[in-house]
């Protein structure tokens, strides 16, 4: 297996572990909060190595990093609107397999040409990714023409959701390894500002107290470390097959789920862990 094949399959161990943990955290806390604590954690940590080795970026290698910034706070928000909505089962799937399929046509159209091997896998990745973000519906879900229109309104979400994750992947994908970290760091800080406007506008708590600052930092640690092997597989490889394999994450926190907390698995995500581990198959030998 390829050094860039490892290094986006710990960007998704990465995100999935922070998903698992800020998740965590949100039964205890304010979400955003916890958002917000981690955001800045993650912009310090960048922050940190930048000052370390800080790179040679340019104006335009920064710019990228506000648009990741943008792209990864629009794209939780209308996540989380769509699951307040009580349509976990439409729009986290949608959400995830819209963050997977923008780079793979941003790819594309930036001559990128997987061969075959490499696109089966990819074929099969998106229902995996599916299968895997998809939950059984529960009680709470509006029934009848409710659920339409919830429905629809959960899977509109979801879109925008996956777009506002695509544009993440794409932006940090255009950030050269002569860059460093700083275009990182921007990230999270742009995301951070993006949050709390967010937060105020909805009227939420952001300011983290002490047990949220807890989580934060330990979401925002794991988070921008998945960024960071993102930014350091793309280097190796393609921007589409970095992106799908990234967005194996819900693999990460479904299993951290079953091991830690008991939870069970369905048969849709057993089903999709399958899709997902011969996806990966395919990609390495392509």
């Amino acid at each position: 297996m390829s050094m860039g094949i490892t290094l986006a399959l710990l960007a998704a161990l990465g995100y999935g572990a922070a998903d698992f943990v800020g998740g965590a955290g949100a039964r205890r806390v304010p979400s955003m909060s916890i958002v917000f604590a981690g955001q800045l954690t993650g912009a310090a940590a960048m922050l940190t190595v930048a000052l370390v080795s800080p790179g040679a970026p340019t104006l335009a290698h920064l710019a990228w990093g506000p648009l990741a910034g943008v792209g990864s706070a629009a794209g939780s928000i209308f996540l989380l609107r769509g699951l307040s909505r009580g349509h976990m089962s439409v729009v986290a799937p949608t959400s995830a397999v819209g963050a997977a399929v923008l780079p793979v046509l941003a790819g594309l159209a930036g001559g990128e040409r997987p061969v075959t091997l490499a696109w089966i896998g990819l074929a099969l990745a998106m229902p995996g990714i599916w299968l895997l973000s998809r939950q059984v519906p529960n009680h709470t879900e509006a029934v009848g023409s409710e659920a339409s229109a919830a429905g629809r309104g959960a899977f509109v979400d979801g879109l925008l959701g996956g777009l506002g994750f695509g544009v993440l992947f794409v932006a940090l994908g255009q950030i050269p390894e002569s860059a460093g970290t700083l275009p990182l760091a921007l990230n999270q800080l742009t995301g951070a500002l993006v949050t709390v406007a967010f937060a105020t506008a909805v009227r939420q708590t952001w300011r983290p107290g002490r047990s949220a600052a807890g989580w934060g930092i330990a979401t925002g640690l794991l988070g921008v470390s998945g960024s960071f092997a993102f930014v350091e597989a793309r280097h190796l490889t393609d921007l589409g097959v970095v992106a799908v394999l990234a967005s194996f994450y819900p693999a990460v926190t479904v299993l951290l789920a079953r091991t830690l907390l008991g939870e069970r698995l369905g048969i849709g995500q057993r089903l999709g862990l399958v899709f997902c581990s011969a996806a990966v198959g395919l990609i390495a030998a392509g």
